[in-house]
């Protein structure tokens, strides 16, 4: 017999797992079904950001630019080291250390709030009286009915056609954080996210690394004024970036992996490497979902079809995250599961879109939020613009990092502001009150108004606020 609860969600990731908890905090009996693995074969909840995404990858760049900070840096604060090492099994070890933290966190938050949680893949049977039947495929099958599912399956990397992952010489981010060793030569293919933050872990442990980009512009969805601000920083580390190139052949060899590839200007080339990091973008994962079973509408791409409340072609069957439109982003995801839950208990949950954040890791790191100046020429916007420099800031300087700016964009008219953009020390963090402030409406008068900590790297944001009306005080 099977067991029956108010809410199924299929998936532990960012959306699922606060998804369950927050409908848990409604009153709903839940249930939370996850897949994922750790080495002992265990439960490792959190889906790829906990588990081979967001978080291991943060500690990996947390522990190189410790490294590059000793190699590079810590004379000028008149601290002598002497030759400095690498143990890169330590360094890995303490990655697979932060996970496990995350995932047991997890997993003590399922208990908390009486979660039934269980271990296994999800994947619909049929519809039944008064919800779905959903089975659960591992060591332990099951079958559990739900009023109402929310599905939470996250995604993939994608992969380059004919050349799949083999984790070994080919790797995906799960590869790509599990390398043992700093390899000699480093190939990726994709500036994205991942590829950037990878490039620039191996990079600062002693890798040669070349990324290869076929768009003819360097990350073309960030504001273009910070985009080039941020490879000037690259190539002054020595991160090769080539742009609009054609990868051609890709072969595995004795040594690792030979890339065959069109430049910009046409010329065949070839790379050999150790590696190579594939890092071009994500496809949903629906894969075992069995959504044929209850008819469930996929898009061309193997997304699941939703309305803007997250609402699929089924009553009771909710989807987001990765596996829906929109960007895919961990906390995208939550915010959309908290909104399901909400709207399942009557409540008006919302996501807005136009406030969400996006952050890369790098050194520096690059923050923006909003729409970016291309963007805004594009639609016709009549707009202002501000910038301040990170060279200008007094705590910037005192940490020895002065790369960079915060840039503001507001409406010509009324000074709402319609994007931020930054590129420099902290900026994931410095990033949040202009979230808030867009959420609020705010104009860059009120930014500029508002005191701000002497001597803070937030002040640049202040600055810059001020900028927008040609008034900055420190520049």
């Amino acid at each position: 017999m099977s067991q029956s609860f108010d809410v199924v969600v299929i998936g532990a990731g960012p959306g699922g797992y606060i998804a369950a908890i927050r409908a848990a905090q409604l009153g709903f009996k839940v249930a939370c079904i996850d897949e994922w693995k750790n080495a002992a074969g265990g439960p490792a909840p959190g889906g790829t950001c906990t588990n081979v995404g967001c978080i291991p990858s943060k500690a990996l760049l947390q522990s190189s630019e410790h490294f590059e900070h000793a190699n590079h840096h810590f004379a000028d604060h008149g601290i002598s080291t002497g030759k400095v090492t690498m143990d890169v099994a330590k360094m890995v070890g303490r990655k697979d250390t932060v996970v496990k933290q995350n995932n047991d966190g997890i997993l003590y938050l399922f208990k908390k709030n009486k979660i039934t949680f269980f271990h296994g893949r999800g994947s619909f049977v049929k519809a039944a009286e008064g919800g779905y039947e959903v089975q659960v495929t591992g060591a332990k099958e099951e079958v559990l009915t739900g009023k109402q599912i929310v599905i939470a399956t996250g995604s993939n990397a994608r992969a380059l056609p004919g050349t799949p992952f083999d984790e070994v010489n080919v790797l995906s981010n799960d590869g790509a954080l599990k390398i043992g060793a700093v390899p000699k030569k480093l190939v990726l293919i994709g500036s994205g996210v991942i590829g950037l933050e990878m490039g620039s872990v191996w990079r600062r442990l002693g890798a040669d690394v070349t990324i290869l980009e076929g768009l003819p512009t360097f990350l073309g969805a960030v504001d273009e004024q910070i985009a080039k601000e941020a490879k000037k920083a690259f190539d002054k580390q020595g991160l090769k970036i080539e742009l609009g190139v054609t990868v051609g052949e890709i072969k595995t060899t004795k040594k690792g992996v030979s890339v065959a590839y069109t430049n910009a200007k046409g010329e065949a080339l070839a790379l050999d490497a150790d590696k190579l990091i594939v890092s071009i973008g994500r496809v949903p994962n629906t894969i075992g979902l069995n959504a044929e079973a209850v008819g469930l509408a996929l898009d061309e791409r193997g997304a699941i079809m939703v309305d803007a409340e997250c609402k699929t072609n089924l009553p009771g069957v909710w989807a987001v995250g990765d596996v829906v439109r929109g960007p895919m982003l961990a906390h995208k995801a939550e915010e959309e599961g908290v909104a399901v839950a909400e709207r399942m208990a009557g409540q008006h949950g919302h996501v807005n879109f136009n406030t969400i954040p996006w952050v890369i890791y790098t050194s520096p790191e690059i923050a923006w939020v909003g729409r970016t100046e291309q963007q805004l020429k594009a639609d016709g916007v009549a707009y202002k613009a501000g910038t301040f420099p990170f060279l200008a800031n007094g705590r910037a300087r005192a940490l020895g990092d002065t790369t960079g700016m915060v840039k503001f964009l507001a409406d010509a008219t009324t000074d709402e502001i319609l994007g931020v953009h930054i590129v420099g020390p902290m900026a994931s963090e410095l990033i949040s009150e202009a979230v808030v402030a867009m959420e609020f409406k705010a104009s860059a008068e009120d930014i500029a108004r508002i005191c701000h900590a002497h001597p803070s790297l937030s002040e640049a944001t202040k600055e810059a606020a001020l900028a927008v009306d040609k008034r900055t005080l420190n520049f």
